[in-house]
């Protein structure tokens, strides 16, 4: 792993949030985009188009956001950030930005709904960088948490994080908000790192719960959801980056236990823009090490 976040030549990211929600924009100057949507309750925007089989090579941009449903507004403001640049797919005299997006539940205060809006998201393109990029509980992990199996009260809080992993001159990266049901654990000591807690501090281990009964009759269904995009230089055509997004969700699965369950709608976008030439399999196992470190590093942060 490298410890220094790094982005594909063309690729920049930006946030913008308030209090409760965020945005994060990620700007792909026409990268080929894949996505893998493995969770049980997902919401999105535009991923039919970047299946294999569909005929559009390219997207703009991917946004991740809070909100739940509400938050889709925020790619309208993405979408009117490119058309103001003349960025997007080219129709007679018009110009249409091809935006795609997922979201998580952060809708955590009682009473009241905060979500990410077209101003927002706007803000958040306008931000795009690609240096310093910050983690932690900015743009979409600005709400999340993850262990809400017990309610808020015992839910630990997360965020979105960054990983970057090198083979030579190849990038693989990968940015991850987390907002599980699962309980988070370092790969290393297979310890928890965050989950539900008890009222005296404890890990309720979620898959403990499965196992007893006790999670069906806690949960609260679709108030969850990781979501990400993992990113590369490596030259790759259509079907290999939706293979990248469905294979990097084994990044998942060795971060977050449960993971994508009925009550989350895990999805993950791949980028590809570059020329670099590499063995699929080489950039396929990197991605899935960057996104479960990139889930590692958003609780930690």
């Amino acid at each position: 792993m490298n410890e220094k976040f790094i982005l594909p030549e063309g690729i920049s990211i930006g946030h913008a949030n308030d209090a409760y929600t965020g945005v994060t924009c990620i700007l792909a100057d026409g990268a080929v985009g894949g996505v893998a949507v493995r969770g049980g309750a997902p919401g999105t925007r535009e991923t039919d188009m970047m299946h294999a089989e569909k005929s559009q090579g390219f997207v703009n941009a991917v946004v991740l956001s809070g909100g739940s449903a509400y938050g889709l507004e925020a790619a309208c403001g993405v979408t009117e950030f490119l058309r103001e640049r003349g960025i997007g797919f080219a129709v007679g005299d018009k110009v249409v930005p091809l935006v795609a997006q997922a979201i998580l539940f952060d809708l955590n205060t009682p009473g009241e709904y905060h979500y990410p809006d077209k101003k927002m998201g706007y803000a958040a393109a306008a931000a795009a960088t690609r240096d310093a990029v910050k983690f932690g509980a900015v743009g979409a992990g600005t709400g999340a948490t993850v262990g809400k199996i017990l309610g808020a009260a015992g839910a630990c809080k997360s965020g979105i994080g960054g990983a970057t992993y090198l083979f030579g001159d190849v990038i693989v990266s990968a940015v991850v908000a987390v907002n599980a049901v699962g309980d988070v654990y370092e790969r290393g000591s297979g310890k928890i790192l965050a989950g539900a807690r008890t009222a005296d501090g404890r890990f309720l281990n979620v898959v403990e719960c499965m196992k007893n009964g006790f999670f069906a009759a806690q949960m609260q269904p679709h108030a969850n959801t990781t979501i990400g995009c993992v990113m590369t230089n490596a030259r790759l055509d259509k079907v290999q980056t939706n293979k990248l997004a469905a294979i990097a969700h084994d990044g998942l699965a060795m971060s977050i236990r449960p993971v994508h369950t009925d009550a989350d709608g895990d999805t993950i976008f791949a980028l590809s823009r570059g020329d670099k030439a590499i063995d699929f399999n080489i950039v396929a196992a990197l991605a899935a090490e960057a996104t479960a470190q990139a889930i590692e590093n958003a609780v930690r942060l």
